[in-house]
């Protein structure tokens, strides 16, 4: 089915009101950091832990996702606003996409955890599917950390990252 350019901007406009959290997916490809806001990551399975996320089929990201099978996410806390902006911004140069945002190295998939999160993953590519306009992701989980960042969570709503409650 081919859908309409309306039919696309209805759509936009209904899911836009589906607020999701806000994280961060990483890869360290070579000496290359690489890292894409993403609010489509979902837990897949208690047992075994597994997660999915989808990235768009022309991304750099995605590309990479070929060659380097391990990957993290760092659930954003509210205060990390700035990093999830930059790292949505389609067009970026591939090196230094992490200069100034502080992070720490996983040690199961060599990615960047970012500091302002809440908690991290890190995850082995199990299955790739492509979906559209995008490819679902679908990992292994390897390890499952805490962050110790008590400032809520990072949500994407009507278009707009916004901070959500913190206690």
């Amino acid at each position: 089915m081919t859908a309409t350019e309306d039919f696309v901007e209805s759509y936009r406009a209904v899911m836009q009101r589906l607020a999701a959290g806000v994280t961060v997916v990483s890869l360290r490809q070579g000496a290359l950091d690489l890292a894409m806001t993403a609010n489509s990551v979902h837990s897949v399975s208690l047992r075994p832990p597994m997660i999915l996320f989808s990235v768009h089929r022309d991304a750099r990201f995605r590309e990479a996702l070929d060659d380097v099978d391990t990957w993290a996410v760092s659930l954003l806390d509210g205060e990390a606003r700035v990093a999830a902006d930059r790292l949505a911004s389609p067009g970026r140069p591939s090196a230094g996409q992490l200069t100034g945002v502080a992070h720490s190295r996983g040690a199961h998939s060599d990615a960047a955890l970012l500091d302002d999160a809440q908690g991290w993953l890190e995850c082995r590519t199990a299955w790739v599917k492509t979906a559209g306009d995008h490819d679902v992701v679908v990992g292994d989980v390897l390890d499952a950390r805490l962050g110790s960042t008590a400032t809520g969570a990072l949500v994407h709503h009507l278009g707009r990252l916004r901070p959500l409650g913190g206690s």
